[in-house]
């Protein structure tokens, strides 16, 4: 047995078992067809392997998801194998690109959650504290900690950028906890 070899049949909790591909083929035209599928897998959390060739690690929901999304494809006279499969050779690199992802996705809540910051930072400076503001940047927070569910829902092997990402969506929370209570202190009642 190789060294890659050994290291990949053992599995923890941060390597799975078994995975889930999906081969499937999508008629170029119309290209809608194609971003659509790529959408449904990147919501999804899929990696690449290939072209057309995406993998989830296993489980019962993502096991329904890929079924129905096979169905779709077949629905828009394409072809579509779903397997479920343990890694032979390999393991290491999938867990590892399907983290990276996750730590893309991460990464790119962290960004948002700066400009959020800086975003509550300018409206302090500007001693602009209306609830018309306030709306739309509790608005803006929703969609940060609804973002960011998703993707902890996804992260299923654990990512190392889940921590970093919890944390600014929590900072993000004290900040509009922060400007909530100028807001509310600036206002005179009724307006």
């Amino acid at each position: 047995m190789t060294q890659e070899t050994a290291a990949d049949a053992g599995t923890s909790a941060t390597s799975p078992a078994e995975w889930l591909v999906l081969v499937y083929k999508i008629p170029s035209e119309p290209t809608r067809l194609r971003a659509t599928v790529w959408r449904r897998l990147k919501g999804l959390g899929a990696i690449y392997l290939q072209n057309s060739a995406a993998a989830l690690p296993f489980s019962q929901a993502s096991e329904r998801a890929l079924l129905k999304l096979r169905h779709d494809i077949l629905d828009m006279s394409g072809t579509a194998l779903l397997l479920r499969s343990t890694m032979l050779a390999g393991q290491a690199e999938a867990t590892a690109a399907f983290q990276a992802a996750r730590d893309d996705e991460y990464e790119e809540i962290l960004d948002k959650c700066q400009d959020f910051l800086a975003g509550i930072d300018k409206e302090f400076a500007a001693q602009h504290f209306s609830f018309a503001e306030l709306e739309e940047n509790e608005v803006d927070h929703t969609k940060l900690v609804n973002w960011l569910a998703k993707v902890r829902a996804r992260d299923v092997l654990g990512s190392s950028g889940r921590a970093a990402a919890a944390r600014a969506v929590h900072e993000c929370e004290q900040a509009l906890e922060r400007y909530a209570n100028r807001v509310y202190a600036e206002e005179p009642e009724g307006h």
